[in-house]
């Protein structure tokens, strides 16, 4: 760690640290550390971590910082914990018996420290070491790999994967983010390169590579034991050695930092442990399963008591905490007055941030402080710096926070531009609206002139500006119209069949008559939809306050720290419960990203505040499902888990009505049956209905009338655009779930023809790595002959069957023996897309899936790689009868879309494909159908705003500086990605939006050239002209003008040289050599009519 030069006085002692903010946190952790001995810092949840981590790196970047994860399973679980976790573990552990080395700060939870672990000694041995130039025994390496937990696969994309193939080794060490492929020949290593495990690129090359082990139970060579992966063996973890110690053990002279709340959850994991302790006595005469695995809580007490610690709280953090200024109503205005205010006081105030968020505060901080900001590289700087000095340094910090020991106010990007400024890499929790790239040939929507057909990009020179591009559209009669790429946000797709629709003339006039007749509907649509969330928000519900004991208890149980999303959705339906007013949240994800512990923690909300609540699942088998998932959960509560669908016996579904009625049965799962005639609730609190877009519009409204005047909370995971556009514009309230849980991999995609030996191959393999298969047909009358296709090709395999003809009870019964583990593979229709948990199976078989829909396909795609492996899933057609190619691009769709959180995605080309139907509402399909869906979302927007008393503009802004801005051919080289970009660009007008894709654009395609630049900055003066009403914004030679909407005129400027006040125009008149000089003086003129605008409001 880096010298500190902190100032007198400046290192804390023992008293209390800020829990929040993270950064405040970070730098109360760095001066605690200046003492003896590592500093192991207990976070209260495993989510803080990877934040606090990556703060302490960027504050002092010489800090040696290790992270040691909690298992990622539930205590005695018949599962086993990742490898990955397992390789972490074990990489932290052994660099803790490096006494001349050991880290600065070891990252934990208290589970992680309450567990034991190996001795030290067992990691003298317990690695692989390989060096280039260095002797290469590949039979001993690959040997050495398994005694390590390594399993040997034909594909290595997993942590704890090995292959041999000829003159290369891959392994994918369990600590690292990468696999490694290991060169050799001639019985010496010739390479070591790590890979990118999707497209087998290789990305960085090593001199070295240090393998650590993919298990904690490290078996010594001839000891006669073995390994069985994925079997659950490491929670008998003490059969396997002499003895077992705590981390604390390793490092006895660390210091304790305990954070605010580390006591509850570690109650709530001892009570876990009781209960599976409970679960494992009949299994075990002795009752002594694991019983030298984890500490008690006393032994627990003894050891946080016996390090000095230092405490972190949130009341600490209280008087350190500083404004969050994107939240005001003048933003800029507010952080001007915290920065002066802070600079005439003697602060030193640090501007902090991820690099372009950052880049954007320093300068617009430079225009305030009117001093020079000067980059440090460590907070150890801070101390050197002189009062009044502004400084800035690259963190991502979330939030600003003061430190008043050392005179410094930190400032965050995050508190000017919104959290957004804080995301580093990781997926931002945002929602496509159905937009998919428009293609060369694809049918498009001219929102002037109607349906014409885009023939592709050509080079296209318009007035003044230098050479550029534009779309060439066809209208009927051959009629050729050329848009310049300034204009293509006027462009829409509407879908990719020439054939099927009827071309508009372009100077006809059927096209300005639908267009008006769409949007007059759609503003009728919108003053209903504001009326129904009016009536809403005017309506009381019962206040959902759960005891945060009771929260804490069952939020252990999930076994898995929530993805940031998952606890962002929580938080605010947990909100949204105690505000009195009826929830009505909708909470988009795609397939295994975790919608179902979201629904758990809000049932658990409404139980624990003595109300009823309702789960209602499409299918009775995901109802079943549900119901086993929730009698797991609510178990140790005492409260009883009811069940009713078609398959609920006739005296057992009077009992759950009679219960329900009378409040005896306070928590029910079931199908639509539950909105039926006969049913009734004594005070219902809270209806969960998930997959709503099973459910048809009656049934929808059925299931809303059993919730009416309470709370309600929708899952989906296919996106239906009425739904999300209501959302977005404010009337139901919206939960993005887009970061995929920790062990999730996308799902690997294969179109092929069918072959009976790579189909036996794929299922032979699946069985042989432990795992479970299904093959899917899309009719009933196919199973039987593939049934027996599969008999023959895998006679040794438990084939189970699955389908519509079926009883419904023996069908339920074949899928749910099939989740509990029974057979090796199950045979069955598309019945099995909705929601089956089974986190054994991994392949998936899919028969003439040209016959499927493609959000279908993605649907049933999600029912593999569940659980710690990746899934593959092959969508096989007929050699004999092969899929037409409109078909085929539909699957090549899918295949291309194999990212994690592709669902959106995938249900935007389905749309297109497949037309809009009734997932608009059977109201809205026609105005769909006539404008297309892109430009109906588009109009609907305005309409909602309209219907709101907003002002509803679709204008964009005249810009002439003579900016040459392009997107190059050789900087992206496919039209149709440049033609998107443009679009997305030009449709944006919110400065947080720009940002993002300035910076996915840099990510994609490296460092942008001068014209990408340019076309940013002339989005940045859009944007900035459509919030000030600047209609024109015209530069040259002697100066800039701006002509304002006569909507918005001009409000008073103070009187300045060089500015010309006119009516409805500002004029600056300056020399302008170059138009990069025009532009910077066009973004100063309107942040002057933006700083008038202020003052007058």
């Amino acid at each position: 760690m880096a010298k500190r030069r902190t100032k007198a006085g400046a290192q804390q002692g023992l008293e209390d640290a800020p829990l929040m903010p993270t950064g405040a946190l970070a730098v109360a952790l760095l001066a605690f550390a200046e003492g003896p001995g590592p500093v192991v810092h207990v976070a209260r949840d495993a989510r803080r971590l990877e934040d606090l981590a990556a703060t302490l790196r960027a504050l002092d970047p010489d800090a040696q910082v290790a992270v040691y994860p909690e298992w990622d399973c539930l205590p005695f679980d018949h599962a086993s914990p990742s490898r990955a976790t397992m390789g972490a573990r074990a990489a932290v552990l052994r660099w803790l018996t490096d006494r001349d080395a050991l880290p600065d700060f070891v990252l934990t939870t208290a589970p992680a420290l309450v567990q034991r672990v190996p001795p030290p000694e067992t990691w003298a041995t317990a690695r692989v070491t390989l060096r280039v130039g260095d002797p290469l025994d590949v039979a001993a390496v690959t040997a050495d790999l398994k005694r390590l937990g390594y399993i040997l696969d034909e594909r290595v994309d997993e942590p704890g994967e090995t292959a041999v193939r000829g003159r290369t080794v891959e392994v994918f060490p369990a600590a690292a983010s990468r696999p490694c492929r290991i060169e050799h020949a001639e019985g010496r290593v010739t390479a070591i390169r790590s890979y990118d495990p999707v497209s087998q690129r290789s990305v960085a090359e090593a001199d070295a590579l240090v393998i650590d082990p993919a298990t904690e139970i490290i078996l010594e060579p001839g000891s006669g034991q073995s390994f069985e992966p994925f079997t659950g063996q490491e929670h008998r973890l003490d059969r396997y050695y002499p003895r077992l110690v705590t981390l604390l053990d390793y490092v006895p002279e660390a210091r304790l930092a305990v954070e605010d709340g580390t006591q509850a959850r570690i109650d709530a994991f001892f009570e876990q442990m009781d209960e599976a302790r409970g679960r494992l006595k009949g299994r075990d005469a002795q009752g002594q399963a694991g019983a030298g695995l984890y500490l008690t809580p006393e032994a627990w007490r003894d050891i946080v008591a016996a390090h000095g610690r230092l405490s972190a709280t949130e009341a600490a953090g209280e008087p350190r905490a500083m404004p969050t200024f994107s939240g005001e109503r003048r933003p800029g205005t507010a952080f001007a007055k915290v920065v002066r205010e802070r600079l005439k006081a003697g602060d030193v105030v640090v501007l902090a941030g991820s690099v372009r968020p950052l880049r954007r505060l320093v300068r617009q901080a430079g225009k305030i402080a009117e001093r020079p900001i000067r980059l440090i590289d460590a907070w150890t700087d801070v101390a050197e710096a002189a009062p009044g000095d502004v400084l800035a340094l690259e963190a991502p910090l979330a939030a600003g926070f003061r430190v008043p020991e050392q005179g410094a106010t930190v400032i965050a990007a995050a508190d000017l531009f919104g959290p957004e400024a804080a995301v580093t890499g990781g997926v931002r929790a945002m929602l496509p609206m159905g937009e998919v790239d428009l293609r060369p040939g694809d049918v498009a929507v001219d929102r002037d002139h109607g349906l014409c057909v885009f023939e592709g990009l050509e080079p296209m020179a318009t007035q003044g500006e230098a050479l550029s591009e534009g779309l060439r559209l066809r209208f009927a009669g051959d009629a050729i119209l050329m848009v310049p790429v300034t204009q293509a946000d006027r462009i829409w797709r509407y879908g990719s069949e020439p054939d099927a629709v009827t071309l508009d003339k372009l100077d006809g006039g059927t096209w300005p008559r639908r267009r008006l007749e769409a949007e007059a509907t759609m503003a009728r649509t919108a003053r209903l939809m504001l009326a129904a969330a009016r009536a809403r928000g005017e309506t009381e519900a019962p206040v959902l306050a759960p005891p945060a004991r009771e929260m804490e208890r069952f939020a252990a149980g999930f076994g898995f720290a929530p993805t940031p999303d998952q606890a962002a959705a929580v938080d605010a339906l947990m909100a949204d419960l105690a505000s009195g007013r009826p929830m009505d949240r909708l909470v988009c994800g795609d397939v295994g990203f975790g919608k179902t512990e979201v629904a758990l923690r809000a049932l658990a909300a409404a139980i624990f505040s003595g109300r009823q609540a309702a789960l209602i699942a499409p299918t009775t088998v995901l109802a079943r499902q549900h119901a086993e998932t929730l009698r797991r959960r609510f178990g140790r509560f005492g409260v009883e888990v009811a069940q009713l669908s078609r398959l609920v016996a006739p005296a057992e579904a009077r009992r759950v009505k009679a219960g329900l009625a009378d409040g005896s049965i306070r928590l029910v799962v079931g199908t639509h049956a539950l909105a039926g005639s006969g049913v009734s609730f004594a005070d219902l609190g809270l209806t969960v209905i998930d997959e709503e877009q099973r459910f048809g519009a009656k049934m929808k409204a059925d299931l809303r009338r059993l919730a009416e005047g309470g709370h309600v909370l929708t899952l989906t995971a296919t996106p239906i655009p009425r739904t999300l556009q209501a959302a977005l514009v404010g009337l139901q309230s919206l939960s993005v779930l887009a970061t995929p849980p920790a062990l999730r991999q996308p799902v690997r995609t294969v179109v092929a023809p069918f072959d009976a030996e790579a189909v036996r191959e794929a299922l032979i393999r699946e069985h042989r790595r432990g795992g479970q298969s299904f093959v899917v047909c899309p009719r009933i009358e196919d199973i039987a002959p593939m049934a027996e296709r599969l008999r023959a090709l895998v006679p040794g395999l438990d084939i189970l069957v699955a389908h519509g003809d079926l009883k419904p009870s023996a069908m339920d019964e074949v899928m749910v023996r099939f989740a509990e583990g029974d057979g090796d593979v199950l045979l069955a229709t598309a019945i099995v897309e909705s929601g089956l948990d089974v986190p054994r199976a991994n392949t998936m078989l899919v028969w003439e899936a040209a016959r499927f829909g493609l959000a279908q396909l993605h649907q049933l795609r999600g029912r593999v790689g569940r659980g710690q492996r990746r899934g593959t899933v092959h969508l096989l057609s007929d050699p004999a009868a092969p899929p037409p190619a409109g078909a085929l691009q539909r699957l090549r769709a899918l295949e291309a879309l194999d990212r994690l959180g592709a669902g959106f995605a995938v249900s935007a080309r389905d749309l297109d494909l497949r037309g809009a139907g009734d997932l608009v509402g059977e109201d809205q399909a026609g105005h769909a159908k006539l404008v297309g869906l892109g430009l109906y979302q588009h109009l609907l927007q305005l309409a909602l705003t309209a219907a709101k008393g907003e002002r509803a503009e679709d204008w964009s802004p005249e810009i002439e500086l003579g900016l040459p801005s392009r997107i190059p051919e050789d900087y992206v080289p496919e039209p149709e990605i440049r033609l998107s970009l443009y679009t997305r660009l030009l449709r944006l007008q919110d400065s947080e939006a720009i940002e993002a894709l300035a910076g996915e654009v840099e990510d994609r395609f490296g460092a942008a050239p001068a014209p990408v630049l340019a076309l940013f900055d002339l989005a940045r003066l859009r944007a900035s002209c459509c919030a000030l009403g600047v209609a024109r914004l015209r530069g040259g030679p002697q100066g800039v003008a701006a002509d304002l909407r006569p909507d918005r005129p001009l409000p008073a400027m103070a009187a300045e040289a060089e500015i010309l006040l006119r009516e409805g125009r500002v004029v600056w008149k300056r020399s302008c050599p170059d138009s990069a000089t025009c532009a910077a003086l066009a973004a100063d003129l309107l942040e002057r009519i933006r700083a008038a605008r202020e003052r007058a409001d």
